[in-house]
């Protein structure tokens, strides 16, 4: 398992810098919608939809999804309809989700609120694709490995000096400790890239130090809100993974549950820094 996991993560990373490097906007956009509809086809399975209803779930999201983006191209924050969608998805994200999680998404799912499932998967993944097309391959590249960092880091300060859970009833292995070992990791991160990243290093004097170490640790909360979220819509679900499709690691919603959290509000974010 371990090394098929590692294997996977590879190919992967391997993959995913090809399509930065190699890929054009447009061919690049093409990819997204296929790694959104595939999300959209596992979220559909996590509401326990039938395979008809899971497939046309995903072929409506993915249609939609293209012709919104077409509609709005080439995607921008510092336009109007693109900062209002990611600024509803930077609300649902830090006010509505934490909300969502403290009264149980389990329970909820099985009563009134399992009607809004499949909203609410529209609500988490299409903001995140948009994220995606609307950053730069290098500022993509860049929040991606916060996420990385902040993963990691988390799992081996959880395992090292974890004592307190930080959500039992939704993952028992997280920990509060971990999440602290996440939060020193993206700070020490956000600061390295400051001073290597010669363009935000310039915007970044000795007033802004402060506000923008905590836009990393927003990022990094987020992060641990996505991952937290779709633990607790697979439970609610019975199952492990969202998917089979990458080995060792689940599916597609398992390795982006914590990029569709983060992305749109990292947007906005460097947005308001002003690097392009």
């Amino acid at each position: 398992m371990l090394f098929s996991r590692i294997l996977t993560a590879i190919a992967l990373l391997a993959g995913f810098l090809a399509a930065i490097l190699l890929l054009d906007r447009n061919e690049f956009a093409v990819l997204v919608i296929v790694i959104m509809g595939i999300a959209a086809w596992e979220w559909a399975r996590l509401c326990r939809f039938s395979t008809r209803g899971s497939i046309l779930y995903a072929t409506g999201f993915a249609l939609a999804f293209a012709a919104s983006s077409a509609l709005i191209w080439p995607i921008s924050a510092a336009e109007s309809p693109e900062r209002v969608i990611f600024g509803l998805a930077a609300v649902f994200w830090i006010c509505i989700v934490p909300l969502w999680l403290r009264r149980g998404v389990v329970r909820q799912a099985a009563g009134a609120g399992a009607a809004l499932l499949p909203f609410t998967g529209v609500a988490v993944i299409a903001p995140a694709g948009l994220a995606m097309l609307a950053l730069p391959g290098v500022q993509l590249l860049g929040i991606l490995v916060l996420i990385w960092v902040a993963d990691t880091a988390a799992y081996f300060s959880g395992r090292l000096f974890g004592r307190h859970k930080l959500a039992p009833g939704i993952s028992p292995g997280k920990t509060w400790e971990g999440v602290a070992g996440a939060m020193l990791a993206c700070a020490s991160y956000a600061v390295l890239v400051a001073v290597f990243y010669v363009e935000l290093a310039a915007r970044i004097d000795s007033l802004r130090w402060p506000p923008y170490i905590g836009a990393a640790l927003l990022l990094c909360a987020l992060s641990v809100l996505g991952d937290l979220f779709e633990s607790a819509l697979k439970r609610q679900a019975a199952v492990k993974d969202s998917g089979s499709l990458l080995p060792g690691h689940g599916g597609v919603l398992d390795r982006i549950d914590s990029t569709t959290s983060t992305l749109p509000v990292a947007v906005l974010l460097l947005d308001w820094v002003g690097v392009k």
